[in-house]
C-alpha cells in the first residue's frame, strides 16, 4: 500500500473538529438553540487538558461532560475550549484543547462524532489544574497558550475516523 503523503486522517481530525468548534463557538456567543445539547468525551491526561486534581484522580483516562443547564463562561478559541461546570457542588473551570476530544453527542437530534486521541500523556499533573478566569474582554490565557502548542453515543450514528482512514 503506497504511503499517504497527503494525510487524509489528518485533514478529517481538522474538518470533523471544524464541526465541534463551529457548534461550540456559536452556543458561546447565543446559547444553546431549542432543545440541543452536548455530550462531550475528552482524554483528561492528553497535552493541554487543564482540569482540577480532583477531577483527575476521580478520571484518569476519560470524562466526559455535559453542557446542557447549568455551565458557564464557555469560551472558544482555534485550538480548544474553556467552560465552568459544577461537580459536587463545587465550581470548576475546564480547560480542553479540541486536539484531547474522544466523542462530541448531541443527543436533541442524534448527532455524534468519535475521535482518536494519539497523544494521551499531557505534561506533568500541574498542567492539570484549573486557572483563574481572565479579565473582561480579555482572551483566556490558557486558549491563547493552546494556540502556541501543536449517555454514550450511539454507535450508529457516529463517524469515526478509522472509516477514512487507510490502514498501513
Amino acid at each position: 500500500m503506497a504511503e499517504d503523503h497527503i494525510r487524509y486522517d489528518i485533514l478529517m481530525r481538522d474538518a470533523l473538529t471544524g464541526v465541534v468548534r463551529k457548534v461550540l463557538a456559536e452556543v458561546a456567543k447565543t446559547g444553546l438553540p431549542g432543545d440541543h445539547y452536548f455530550y462531550i468525551s475528552f482524554a483528561t491526561r492528553s497535552r493541554g487538558v487543564r482540569i482540577a486534581k480532583r477531577l483527575l484522580e476521580r478520571y484518569p483516562e476519560e470524562m466526559t461532560i455535559v453542557l446542557q443547564n447549568q455551565f458557564w463562561d464557555l469560551a472558544v478559541g482555534d485550538n480548544g475550549f474553556e467552560v465552568g461546570l459544577s461537580f459536587d457542588d463545587q465550581p470548576e473551570i475546564l480547560i480542553i484543547p479540541f486536539s484531547s476530544i474522544l466523542g462530541f453527542y448531541d443527543p436533541s437530534v442524534e448527532f455524534g462524532l468519535k475521535f482518536e486521541v494519539e497523544d494521551h500523556a499531557g505534561p506533568a499533573a500541574e498542567s492539570h489544574l484549573a486557572v483563574p478566569e481572565p479579565a473582561e474582554g480579555e482572551a483566556p490565557a490558557e486558549l491563547a497558550a493552546l494556540a502556541q502548542e501543536d449517555g454514550p453515543p450511539d454507535a450508529d450514528k457516529v463517524v469515526s475516523l478509522d472509516q477514512f482512514r487507510k490502514k498501513t
